[in-house]
Parts: structure tokens; C-alpha cells; sequence
């Protein structure tokens, strides 16, 4: 009998309130562990994908985390196995210290504030975010350093699976750098939405292409990447110079 997925999803759509059609019939599942690289251009589909994993967007369809099927009732239990770390980190850090912002989630569920410290300086420790930064407040830190504290955040409700919402938003090379490590030192399964190739290249093994709101590949990195013709056709690469 084979390993549950940590993340399935079953013919998934999504229209706007507009009539336009966002998702149409998107079908993947993910391994435990296993990081993927979710692939689209702008408009491709990637973040209303993304909301509608978690519940905040309502689709047609079916989406099964770590066993949960999200139904109505049951959003909370859902973002609490897949965590959404959003394309810009600053919605997601609001206290007056990003010690007090990893701690959040832990102490809104109940735990005791000596829980909660354990959890965060855990979470942060697994982020590689550097301990003299926890008393700071989210603007006295680097875009690198308050993408991780987000990640940190969601880390602490010990999440089955990680999705990110175009991670690379914003940082410079050290910042990329740093937090390509962080990703792959962490054990849970992974979403990495982006239109990044370089970021995701040695960081997912497969990827998943999305293109006017439909997967349109699910292959290896390796293999996708070596189809420069078709990457430039679905709006994932420029054509060499010198051609139109």
C-alpha cells in the first residue's frame, strides 16, 4: 500500500465573480517531503491556485491535505496542515516584534506563552534567522530576513506541507541565496509558485506548469528546463538576442 499524498488535488476550478475562468480542471498530488515548483506567468493561475488550497477562495473540485478534505467547516484544520506563506511577507507580520509574530499562531491555538517560546525559537532556528532579530520589529529587518521570520511563522503549527507564493519577490542575491537554503533543509512538502526558473532549478526535482489557468505539464525540472523553445512559448523565458 503506497505513501498517502501530503497534498492531492481532483479536477480543481475557479471562476471569477466576473465570469472569467481562472482554474480549469487542475488535477496534481505531492508526496510527503517532496518540493515542486508550481510554473506560470503572470495571470497564469498560480496564486488563485494557491488561495483555493487553503479555502479562501471557493472552488469546484477536490483538495485533500494530509487526509483532510477541505469542505466547508473544516478551513481551519486545512491551513493548519498547509501552511501559505503569501508573495509579500508583510501581510503576514503585523505584532510589534517578530519574536512576538513567530509566536502567534502557537499562542492563538492555546499553547502556554512557554510553549509558544519554544515553538517560535525552534521555527526560528530552523530558518536560520539569526536570534539577535527576534526583539526587532518586521521593518528593522531585510525583505530576506522577514521572508523567513513569515515562513518561521507557519512553521511553528508544524505544517505537513509548505506553499509559497512567488518567494523570490523582492530579494536581492544574498536574500535568494538564504532562502533557497532554508527550503531545502526543511522535511515538509512544498508548493514554490513562482516564475523564477533559476530560484527553483536546484531546489524542485518536479515541476508543474500552469497556462491561462490550466496544468499544461508535470514532468521533471531537468527535462523542462532543457525545452527552451517551448519555456519561451509559455511565457517562462525570453528568446536568445537577435530573435524576435
Amino acid at each position: 500500500m503506497g505513501v498517502a499524498p501530503a497534498l492531492l488535488v481532483e479536477r480543481l476550478s475557479y471562476t471569477h465573480s466576473g465570469g472569467q475562468r481562472a482554474l480549469d480542471g487542475v488535477s496534481f498530488s505531492i508526496a510527503p517531503g517532496e518540493r515542486v515548483a508550481l510554473l506560470g506567468p503572470n495571470g497564469a493561475g498560480k496564486s488563485t491556485l494557491l488561495w483555493c488550497l487553503v479555502g479562501v477562495l471557493r472552488g469546484e473540485g477536490k483538495v485533500i491535505v494530509d487526509g483532510i478534505e477541505l469542505v466547508p467547516g473544516k478551513e481551519a484544520a486545512v491551513r493548519r496542515k498547509l501552511g501559505l506563506a503569501f508573495s509579500e511577507p508583510d501581510d503576514q507580520l503585523f505584532m510589534p516584534t517578530i519574536k512576538r509574530d513567530i509566536a502567534f499562531g502557537p499562542r492563538a491555538a492555546g499553547d502556554s506563552p512557554e510553549q509558544a517560546n519554544r515553538k517560535m525559537l525552534l521555527a526560528a532556528a530552523q530558518v536560520g534567522l539569526d536570534p539577535r532579530l527576534l526583539e526587532r520589529a518586521p521593518h528593522e529587518l531585510s525583505s530576506g530576513e522577514r521572508r523567513r521570520a513569515a515562513v518561521a511563522a507557519i512553521l511553528t503549527l508544524e505544517p505537513t506541507a509548505l506553499a509559497l507564493d512567488e518567494p523570490t519577490n523582492s530579494l536581492d542575491a544574498p536574500g535568494r541565496q538564504a532562502l533557497s537554503q532554508t527550503l531545502a533543509r526543511l522535511t515538509c512538502a512544498q508548493l514554490i509558485a513562482t516564475h523564477d526558473l533559476e530560484f527553483v532549478r536546484p531546489l524542485c526535482a518536479r515541476a508543474l506548469v500552469l497556462a491561462d489557468g490550466k496544468l499544461v505539464a508535470d514532468e521533471s525540472t531537468a527535462a523542462l528546463m532543457e525545452d527552451h523553445d517551448w519555456l519561451v512559448e509559455r511565457g517562462l523565458a525570453v528568446p536568445p538576442l537577435g530573435e524576435p
